[in-house]
This record gives structure tokens, sequence and C-alpha cells, in this order.
């Protein structure tokens, strides 16, 4: 049993279930934020009842994520050792932030909000959620900032045999994490905008509280709208970058093989990496993935043959992962523009509050998509161009990472499950469970 490929899947299994739960904690405490801003602003009750109904979704969700994110960081002990022996100065740094600063920061503010309903005046309370919401951001900035680091690693040098934090500044303010924090975080706020809008759907299709859940799915709509925009556009602005630093993931991300001018974006292609060609090819476009890359149509893109084998990443799942996140982040700023529109007639747009009720799952398979392509498409590195995969995991045997591979996906399921029951239980009851 291959240790490094069992414990790839492992914390890949663990991130994934980690980013059901993450995007929505961050989504959602913005958007609660609102509500009870507005609740303290105007003094209409139909706020405060909209932020106990979806704080509860929230505080469900929150519960989860927490368990799942421990795991993960444990990993880096466990599983990967001799990764965390090299680059710890570095990248341990900025998780010892994040834990010790902006997720305490965030689960006391939870902690204030949960028990300060009766102690605390209405606008001191909903600044308490703004508190959480913020917290939450910086806790993600954070770890992006990691992430950032392991896709294009600045800021440091190689002395007694590892990697040491010489540029603190430069890891923080390092473009490839930069860009990143402004495209991650916005989807999470898309995916908390999708939930409200959802469930406010479902509600006004069954005119439960129509005058309530009309106002939650207007106020969710403008951030699902706003954020769409910005995500749509801060991918444009990532792509060109990950062209720059990371050619090689760039050419899998469209399964292109030839180096060439006017490179051709194709709608579909299944790939066939054994012989380095595709083996179908669908809706050819010349000249876009030159200007996804540089902006110009007429720039030179290089091809996956010139780069080393060894130095590829997997291109099917990197083009798929792409193609999905593109697809759905196409998606997003199209719907919510069409509701915007139709905002005030929702009630005689049946068809319209349908799509949002079966929409609530595809903001977090885009985010799944996107983690899947930045990680994947980084392969063999992991930390680009630094330390490849191979030679960071453990000196352990693969049973053991077998056996605890097998643990953290019967847990998971179960406690995954009983989460997602319980939200969805509470959601579809509507107020009567608030």
């Amino acid at each position: 049993m291959d240790v490094v490929f069992l414990s790839r899947l492992q914390f890949a299994a663990a991130t994934m279930f980690h980013f059901l739960f993450v995007p929505l904690t961050l989504g959602l405490s913005v958007i609660l934020a609102i509500m009870e801003t507005q609740y303290a602003r105007t003094g209409d009750e139909d706020y405060l009842k909209m932020t106990r109904f979806f704080g509860k979704l929230f505080l469900i969700n929150f519960v989860v994520g927490i368990v799942t994110g421990i795991t993960l960081e444990f990993q880096f002990g466990t599983n990967w050792s001799r990764y965390s022996e090299y680059v710890g100065d570095v990248f341990g740094s900025l998780l010892a932030i994040e834990a010790t600063t902006s997720f305490f920061l965030e689960s006391t503010f939870i902690g204030i909000w949960i028990f300060g309903w009766k102690k605390l005046s209405a606008k001191a309370h909903a600044a308490v959620m703004w508190m959480v919401a913020l917290a939450g951001s910086l806790s993600a900035i954070w770890i992006l900032s990691a992430n950032g680091w392991m896709q294009h690693p600045v800021g440091y040098v190689i002395r007694n045999g590892r990697a040491e934090l010489d540029d603190f500044f430069a890891v923080i303010f390092n473009k490839f994490a930069l860009l990143e924090m402004v495209h991650t975080l916005p989807a999470s706020y898309i995916f908390g905008a999708f939930v409200v809008m959802g469930i406010s759907a479902y509600h006004l299709l069954r005119k439960h509280e129509v005058e309530l859940f009309t106002k939650a799915f207007r106020l969710s709509l403008t951030v699902g709208l706003v954020c769409s925009v910005i995500s749509f556009i801060t991918g444009d602005l990532h792509g060109i970058h990950v062209a720059e630093v990371q050619p090689a993931k760039l050419a899998a991300m469209e399964s292109h093989w030839e180096t060439q001018e006017r490179a051709p974006i194709l709608l579909i292609a299944i790939p066939d990496e054994e012989n380095e060609r595709n083996l179908f090819e669908f809706g050819r476009l010349p000249g876009l993935l030159s200007f996804l890359a540089t902006h110009d149509f007429n720039a030179v893109v290089t091809g996956l043959k010139d780069i080393p084998k060894d130095e590829r990443p997997p291109v099917l799942i990197t083009a798929v992962a792409f193609k999905t996140m593109v697809g759905l982040g196409t998606f997003f700023p199209l719907i919510t523009f069409i509701l915007w529109v139709k905002r005030k007639k929702l009630m005689e747009s049946p068809l319209l509050l349908k799509i949002m009720v079966y929409s609530i799952p595809l903001p977090v398979i885009a985010i799944e998509a996107g983690w899947i392509l930045a990680e994947v498409g980084r392969q063999p590195w992991i930390v680009y161009g630094m330390m490849k995969t191979s030679d960071a995991a453990s000196p352990i045997g693969g049973a053991q990472v077998l056996v605890t591979l097998i643990g953290f996906i019967l847990v998971y399921g179960l406690l995954g499950a009983v989460g997602y029951f319980l939200m969805f239980k509470h959601a579809r009851k509507g107020l009567v469970s608030a």
C-alpha cells in the first residue's frame, strides 16, 4: 500500500468534508450580521425572526465544521511530518496565528452571541455577530495565506537544511494568496446567500410567511449578486497569475498539449495522458486560452508536452474541476441578475423560485471543484517548485494510514449525515422551529 497515495487520499477526504461546512459558516455569518443590523436599525420584528431562524442553521453548521477542522490540522504531524519538518517554520507560523487569534476570537464571540440575546441591546448584539463574521473571515485569510505560500513560496531562505521564514510581510502579501482571498471569500458569501435564497424560495412556494421570506430572499440576493460578480472578476485575475507562476496547471486546466499562439479553449475535451493528446474534442474557441492567460488573444501558451512528465499534474481531474468551477461561476451572476430584475415579482416567478431551491448546493460544488483544481493542479509539488509530495509524507506504514482513512470516512460520514439532517429538518419546518 502506497503511504503517499493513502495520505493524500485521507487529507483530501478530510479537507473536502471540512469544506462542506466552512464556506457556509463564513457566508451565513455575514448575512446574519446584515439581518440583525436591519433589526437594530428599523425595529422590524421580521428581521429578528429571520436572524433567529437562520442563526440555528449557522450554529449547527459551525459545530460540525469545528470538529473536522481540528483533525485536519493534526494530519500535518501524523501523515506529513517530513513536510512539517522542512517548511514548518513558515507554514506553521500562519496556522498558529490563525488558531490562537482568529479561531478563538470567533468562538468567543459566538458564545456571547448565543447567550447574549437578553443581556445585550439590539445594536450591541448585532455588533457581536459582525465580530463573528470578521473573525471567521480573518481565520480564512490566515489559512489562505498558508495555502498561497504552498502554491507560490516567497519570503523564505533555505538554512540548516530546511525552509526558514525570512520576510513575514512577503508571505502575507503574497500575490497568489491575496488573489485566493478575494476569490474564495466572495465564493463563501455566495454559498450563504444561496442557502438563504433557496430556503426562502421553498417557503415562498408554499406561501409560508411570505413577507418575511421575501425580505430574507431580497437581502441575500443583494449579497449573492455582488459577490458573484466579484468572484467572477477575481477568478479571471487569478487565472492570469496562475499562467505566470504555474504554467503546468494552466495547461492541464484546458488539456492543452502543444505550445502555440492563439491557444484555444475546448468546451469539452477527454485527455489521453499516456499518448499526450486528447481522445475527443468539442467546441474549439481559438485564442481564448491565450486571452485567459494574458488578456492577449495572440499570446503563446506553454503546452504540456514542453513540461517534464514528472512535473505534470493529473490532467483529467484538473480539467474537469476547472470546467465545473467556471461553468457554475458563470451561472451565479447570470441567475442572480435575472432574480434582481424580478425581485419585486418573486411570487409571480415560481420557476425561478424552484431553480433557487435546487441551486442550494451549487456554490459548495463550485468551491469544492475550485479546491480540487488548486490542490490537484499543483501536483506533483506539495510546495510548488520546492518540495514534491512524494518527499513530504511521514515514514509510517500504509496499513496505519488505511485504518485511519476508513475511520475518518465512517465517523465523518455519520457526523455529516447528522449535521445535514438537522439543518434540513430545521429549514423545512420554517419559523415554527425558530
